[in-house]
């Protein structure tokens, strides 16, 4: 049974690091795309403004500003940790006319302007301690992002090549099991997802020196199960299609809701309570909120482990339905 899993293992490897083509853009997307934030962020800020209120508003032109969201929180450390991390432009608190502002902010600086426009009298705090740049909370998504993409086309378009292409009904009718051919190709994947995404997290951070506050022993931890659960997710799209087209599809109906709704790009703080139910059906919610919970907040595997159930129970669901409804060759065959 080992050395079966070990063919198919080595020969799937062999196979991606052979296409040149695949593995430089595996690696040169996700730096291209933290390198161009770097610059374009040059801020380190989101141009968009997201007030927190400590109770409730006060009978102000300023709290009933259009085009502004308005987020309550009866938590003062929590709401001051989401203005550190550029979840917030701005921190206030109406009973005690006073402010927090994080200097780093672009965005929260024009909204300290609006509020001193019409409440001069407020109290202006600072954050201390080192500021969280946009940088530092974008990087998990992006790379989280890549990861999504390598982990779903690179394991689907596979298993469903392999199947038009007849290599699966040859091996079918090897000593080889379902499961342990599912299995070689989750390892596979993993192995090459955690070996680019650790190249270029490495790299990055010698550039950008990022906000690390956790363990990276923890943070690993999380990527494994993170990149499990979506490659499982990838075999279970494939296990049965012989059609690219139809697998291409079911691939992007999957990658761009948790692209929009999975916080690689923006927090869904204060977005619509369904919306922030929606997103806890992805994966990649789960990765994203975990790892910036060990690399921003300095958060333990206690701390995060409904995010690390959740990710281990969709592995073993989205692997025990690919085994199960996984055919060996298309319809007709």
């Amino acid at each position: 049974m080992f050395k079966r899993f070990w063919a198919v293992f080595k020969a799937r490897n062999l196979e991606f690091f052979r296409d040149r083509s695949s593995l430089g853009w595996n690696i040169a997307f996700p730096l291209l795309l933290v390198v161009g934030f770097a610059f374009i962020f040059s801020g380190d800020g989101r141009a968009v403004y997201k007030i927190g209120l400590m109770g409730e508003g006060a009978d102000n032109g300023f709290f009933q500003l259009e085009h502004v969201e308005y987020v309550p929180y009866q938590d003062q450390e929590l709401a001051l940790r989401k203005l550190q991390q550029h979840q917030l432009d701005i921190l206030v608190d109406p009973a005690r006319s006073t402010y927090w502002i994080n200097k780093s902010s672009p965005s929260g600086y024009f909204t300290e302007q609006l509020l001193l426009g019409q409440l001069p009298d407020y109290e202006r705090e600072v954050l201390e301690g080192r500021e969280i740049r946009y940088l530092d909370w974008v990087m998990p998504g992006i790379l989280g992002m890549n990861m999504m993409f390598s982990c779903l086309f690179g394991v689907g378009y596979v298993i469903v090549r392999y199947r038009k292409s007849m290599v699966l009904k040859r091996l079918k009718a090897t000593p080889l099991r379902a499961v342990e051919f599912i299995a070689a190709q989750i390892l596979s994947r993993l192995f090459i997802v955690l070996l680019i995404t650790g190249f270029v997290f490495v790299a990055c951070d010698w550039m950008f020196d990022f906000y690390m506050l956790g363990s990276y022993l923890d943070l690993f931890i999380v990527t494994v199960l993170g990149a499990a659960a979506m490659i499982a997710m990838g075999l279970l799209m494939a296990s049965r299609s012989q059609s690219e087209e139809l697998t291409g599809g079911l691939l992007n109906l999957i990658s761009w809701p948790m692209m929009m709704l999975s916080g690689v790009w923006f927090s869904l703080e204060g977005a619509p309570q369904a919306v922030q139910q929606a997103a806890n059906l992805l994966p990649l919610t789960h990765l994203l909120d975990a790892a910036r919970a060990i690399m921003n907040d300095g958060a333990g595997l206690l701390d995060i482990q409904i995010h690390l159930w959740t990710l281990l129970g969709m592995t073993l669901l989205f692997m025990g339905l690919g085994a199960g409804l996984f055919r060996w060759h298309g319809e007709g065959r």
